[in-house]
């Protein structure tokens, strides 16, 4: 890992096309805690409008050597939502609720919005988003992905992964798949996914 100015980071990010980008001290030191005990102060803050922002920002971070975490609600009792390098804020732009198919029981959701949100827009159908951990009112559903949230509903509508159908998602290296659970026949995504099978097979 490379060490590189949060200047210099702030000013690649924005030549990549992150249109908002903040290096204050006042703003790191907001981003630097989550729900643990633990204090990291990240070199910036990045607040993506849209998933060519995300994309954008793993390449700029890939290339000079920096890590990279994207945080919701920043409920995390495990640090989960803390970096050294940059901070993702997905809940500021990328948090609607951008479907709801009652039929199929089918939420289309960004990755910033609070599960209370998701809930709220499937109450209407006599829906829900079964799991809700003990922070529903203020975590995310990326978030809740990332840790398999639970709560106590999850005995009868299961965990977060139990109720994730598929997930646009970008990897380490930069490429945007669509992650779901597979069949018979794995799709697109399975030159990506078969480094991933491979190393779960063998261990």
């Amino acid at each position: 890992m490379t060490t590189v100015a949060p200047a210099e980071l702030a000013a690649a990010l924005r030549a990549a096309g992150l249109a908002e980008i903040d290096t204050a001290t006042r703003r790191r030191a907001e981003y630097s805690s989550d729900a643990s005990n633990y204090r990291v102060v990240p070199a910036v803050v990045a607040f993506p409008r849209h998933a060519d922002e995300i994309v954008a920002a793993l390449s700029v971070c890939r290339e000079l050597g920096v890590p990279i975490v994207p945080r919701g609600g920043g409920t995390s009792i495990a640090g989960n939502s803390l970096s050294t390098g940059v901070v993702l804020d997905l809940s500021r732009y990328l948090n609607r609720v951008v479907s709801i198919d009652a039929e199929e029981q089918v939420a289309v959701a960004e990755p910033g919005t609070v599960l209370d949100s998701i809930t709220a827009a499937a109450a209407p159908h006599g829906l829900r988003f079964g799991p809700d951990p003990s922070t529903h009112s203020r975590a995310t559903i990326g978030g809740a992905i990332g840790n398999n949230a639970c709560g106590s509903r999850a005995l009868r509508y299961g965990r977060t992964a139990d109720n994730v159908i598929a997930l646009d998602v970008v990897t380490g290296s930069g490429e945007r798949v669509t992650a779901r659970r597979l069949g018979r026949d794995p799709g697109p995504e399975a030159g990506v996914l078969a480094p991933l099978t491979a190393l779960v097979s063998d261990h």
